[in-house]
C-alpha cells in the first residue's frame, strides 16, 4: 500500500516528496490486512484486531510497530486468557506521520480560533476506545512518545531506550523491556492506575512473569 501510494504521488502527480520504508531482518508471517485498512495503512496506524464495542471488562489499546507488533498480539492474548482484559491492538505504520497530522491539526485549530476545531487521526482512532493506551516498537521511546498531545487518556511507551547489545532477539526484547510479558504488565500496571483493576493484579503479573521491579533500567545498563 505504501509503495503504491508513493509510486502514484510521485510519478503520476509529480509531487516533491520522497518514501522511505524501514527494513528488518526477520522472517514472519504478518497477519491479513483487515477490510477497510488501506486509509489507515497510509496515515499511520490501523486497527488489525477489535475488542468489540459491547464487551464488558477492563480494556486496553495495545499499539505495536513492526517485528514488536506479534509482541504486542501476544500480549492482547495473555491479556484475554489470564486476566480477562480486552485489548484493541493497533498496527502503528508511521509515528512520524502521525506525529506530522497532530501538529498540522493543532496549527489549523489555531488559525482559525472561530471554527470547529478539527481532531487529529490519533484522536480520532483513539477517542472512542476506552482504558489506556500502551505503545511498544524497537525504537527509542520518544519516537512514539511523539503522539502523546493527541492520546486521549493514559499513555504508556516502551522501547528500546540502551547502549547496542548482540544477543538474541528473545533476550534483547526482554532486556529493553519490549516484550510481550512487559507489555501485559504495563498494560496491567494502567488500569490499576485508573482503578480498572486491583493493583495485586499487576503487581501478582510482574512476579509471574519473573520481572524484577528493582532492576537497573536498561538505558544505565
Amino acid at each position: 500500500m505504501i509503495v503504491q501510494d508513493g509510486l502514484r504521488r510521485m510519478l503520476k502527480d509529480q509531487r516533491d516528496v520522497f518514501y522511505y520504508l524501514t527494513l528488518l531482518n526477520e522472517n514472519y508471517a504478518h497477519p491479513a490486512m483487515p477490510e477497510g485498512a488501506e486509509k489507515g495503512i497510509l496515515r499511520g496506524m490501523h486497527r488489525i484486531r477489535e475488542a468489540g464495542a459491547r464487551t464488558k471488562g477492563p480494556r486496553v489499546q495495545l499499539l505495536g510497530s513492526g517485528a514488536i507488533l506479534r509482541e504486542v498480539m501476544a500480549a492482547a492474548d495473555l491479556l484475554l486468557e489470564d486476566y480477562g482484559v480486552h485489548a484493541d491492538v493497533w498496527s502503528v505504520t508511521s509515528f512520524t506521520a502521525l506525529r506530522r497530522d497532530g501538529i498540522e491539526a493543532d496549527r489549523w485549530n489555531r488559525l482559525h480560533p472561530t471554527e470547529e476545531p478539527r481532531a487529529s487521526y490519533v484522536e480520532q482512532q483513539l477517542g472512542d476506545g476506552g482504558g489506556p493506551v500502551i505503545a511498544a516498537t524497537d525504537y527509542m521511546r520518544a519516537f512514539a512518545d511523539g503522539i502523546r498531545a493527541w492520546v486521549p487518556g493514559r499513555y504508556e511507551v516502551l522501547g528500546t531506550d540502551g547502549f547496542g547489545r548482540s544477543d538474541y532477539r528473545v533476550q534483547l526484547r526482554r532486556f529493553f523491556e519490549v516484550d510481550r510479558h512487559h507489555v501485559t504488565a504495563s498494560a496491567l500496571a494502567a488500569l490499576a492506575r485508573e482503578g480498572a483493576i486491583d493493583p495485586a493484579i499487576a503487581a501478582a503479573a510482574i512476579t509471574r512473569y519473573d520481572i524484577d521491579p528493582e532492576a537497573i533500567p536498561p538505558w544505565q545498563r
